[in-house]
């Protein structure tokens, strides 16, 4: 075998020290993002965008500048949750802007960008994932601490396009108490293990229903298998979201900003360092 002269045009593909080409994509020029927290889930319906909410907005009232980045492209709530389902997001010969919330988080999702919020994405995965590509290069975010990336459900195209294509610090995985959910939990983090990125948390949403008389926890569902799982893959952070109508209702009506509950409090801290 000849000497390596470093010019990985002259060896094969299977050369020990041929370099590996990053996939990794930088953000639009006009924008400096510090720490990027990608919340995912193995299957939809979870909770994975309520959680997305409540963390960004945890880390606003920290007085840390906030952004999400909705990649849950056929499936967009962020916009509802934060009241500017009805904003359209305005750009100039640099790129686009994000929707500023009324306490001041940055929020780029794709029915910011459509004429009627109940207009359907039909595209094909491919096209998808372009989408969340360009959202993190093509859109002026300015100068955000806390980037929070609200994933579609699942291993699929966009997941990957985002834990090769944006430097992802970490991920928060978001699942129901269910059973299956379990060994859905496992293939989500699988494939973070396989992208090298780090699971910083677990966590169980619509957990209990908290009685309102005695205050006792009732587990609807059945008895929880996160703590098992978290054991299992070394993630030393778990959290709890019971099932809350308030939370719900604040969703719904645009209000999420103005939610009041600690069941994500030590999480925030861990992201934030503090």
């Amino acid at each position: 075998m000849s000497e390596c002269t470093h010019d990985c045009s002259t060896c094969g593909e299977n050369c020990a020290q041929r370099e590996k080409e990053s996939l990794i994509e930088q953000p639009h020029k006009m924008s400096k993002i510090k720490k990027v927290i990608g919340v995912v889930s193995g299957k939809g319906g979870v909770g994975k965008s309520l959680v997305t909410s409540l963390l960004s907005v945890l880390a606003s009232r920290k007085g840390f500048k906030t952004a999400i980045l909705d990649a849950d492209i056929t499936g967009p709530s962020i916009p509802k949750a934060f009241g500017v389902s009805t904003a359209r997001a305005e750009g100039c010969e640099d790129g686009i802007y994000p929707v500023i919330t009324k306490t001041g988080i940055s929020v780029m999702s794709l029915n910011l960008l459509v004429e009627n919020e109940t207009d359907p994405v039909v595209w094909r995965g491919p096209v998808i994932a372009g989408a969340v590509k360009q959202f993190w290069t093509d859109v002026i975010w300015g100068n955000v601490d806390y980037m929070f990336i609200d994933m579609p459900p699942g291993t699929g195209d966009v997941p990957l396009t985002v834990f090769q294509s944006i430097p992802v610090d970490g991920i928060v995985i978001v699942a129901s108490p269910q059973e299956l959910v379990g060994m859905i939990v496992e293939k989500a983090i699988n494939m973070a293990k396989l992208m090298n990125v780090e699971v910083l948390a677990l966590v169980e949403n619509m957990s209990y229903v908290s009685c309102p008389d005695c205050g006792k926890q009732i587990r609807v569902f059945g008895e929880s298998h996160i703590d098992e799982i978290a054991k299992k893959y070394g993630v030393d952070t778990v959290a709890y979201l019971p099932i809350e109508p308030k939370l719900a209702a604040a969703c719904d009506s645009g209000m999420i900003e103005l939610f009041d509950g600690g069941w994500l409090d030590k999480l925030c801290d861990k992201i934030t360092g503090e």
